[in-house]
């Protein structure tokens, strides 16, 4: 078996080692001046083009098909945008004495995420869940995260002095919601392409996250983030954010059973319900973060997207691995 297998059994492959090669990268050179310029203007047109080729990638009938589950779907946004939310807020609260304030705004804004896309998919798709529902829940996620997102930031962060402006909604809304409409729109004539063209999308999404870890690092070093946050913070954020998602997940889990979904469904709701964007939380904390220590606020949420990559990771094996031994007894019996 090669490295690269043993490395995605365990939730773990290349990408993860680029991530952390990108923040030395930054601490090591930061970009600074016009090359920081240069820097923030191409993280901005690759996030861009990334959700171009979410809307072109995205079988419209199957978001719609998944659409009609609305215990599902009701659960997956109850979750999204009501519990964890809740749960976010009273863990900043609760971790705020012993740790830094950004961190504890990174919290919250971890919280109040849209769901992942093209991982939430593909781990209910490993775990034979309900696919068609995967991709319905994790696309609405992110399109109404564009203004829930945003919203609840300003509601729950209001009273530390964080606020939005309409002017930041938009700012999202074209770099994030009208590229992706734009790829829905031309999704006849290039969503060919680009469903063989797997790559070009994986390129570009794992692309556009290095250049805003490293964008936003760089200011970050320069802003001297590394004398700021300590070893002893650093170790309760890891292990705040274990917590989180060990509690979502085991609710999200029991909720499923408890509204009587079918397995396939409560996978579904286990995937999607218990994830957060990597991909659309750096280019929000750009905006909606402006001239803060942005590299502090998102460092919660770059360790809890490892964490839940190699948890669901796991699982999702674990559980394909037992509903195909369920199909081969099936077949025997």
């Amino acid at each position: 078996m090669s490295l690269a297998k043993r490395l995605k059994r365990f939730g773990l492959d290349y990408y993860l080692f680029l991530l952390v090669g990108t923040v030395v990268l930054a601490t090591l050179l930061p970009a600074s001046g016009i090359g920081a310029e240069i820097v923030d203007q191409v993280a901005y047109f690759a996030v861009a083009f990334l959700f171009f080729l979410y809307g072109a990638k995205l079988n419209t009938s199957a978001i719609v098909a998944g659409i009609t589950n609305w215990r599902l779907q009701g659960l997956v946004f109850g979750f999204t945008y009501l519990l964890f939310p809740l749960c976010g807020l009273i863990l900043a609260a609760a971790l705020s004495p012993w740790i830094e304030d950004e961190l504890a705004i990174g919290i919250v804004y971890l919280s109040v995420l849209p769901s992942t896309v093209q991982s939430s998919i593909a781990f209910t798709s490993i775990a034979r869940g309900n696919v068609p529902a995967a991709v319905c829940a994790a696309s609405t996620s992110n399109i109404l995260g564009v203004f829930l997102t945003p919203a609840l930031v300003a509601l729950l962060l209001h009273s530390s002095g964080e606020g939005i402006s309409l002017q930041s909604i938009m700012d999202i809304g074209l770099q994030i919601l009208a590229p992706f409409i734009l790829g829905q729109l031309l999704r006849p004539l290039v969503g060919g392409f680009i469903s063989r063209h797997t790559l070009l999308t994986q390129v570009v999404d794992r692309g556009s996250i290095l250049i805003i870890v490293y964008s936003a690092f760089s200011a970050g070093v320069i802003a001297g983030i590394w004398e700021e946050v300590g070893l002893g913070s650093l170790t309760i954020i890891i292990v705040a954010d274990i917590l989180l998602l060990a509690f979502v997940m085991v609710s999200t889990w029991l909720a499923g059973r408890a509204a009587g979904l079918d397995p396939a469904d409560r996978l579904t709701l286990l995937f999607c319900g218990s994830k957060k964007s990597l991909a659309s939380g750096l280019p929000m904390a750009n905006i909606l973060f402006a001239g803060q220590a942005v590299s502090m606020i998102i460092l919660p949420l770059m360790l809890f997207h490892q964490i839940q990559l190699f948890v669901c990771a796991v699982i999702a094996q674990r559980a394909g691995h037992l509903a195909d031994e369920r199909v081969q007894q099936a077949a025997t019996a």
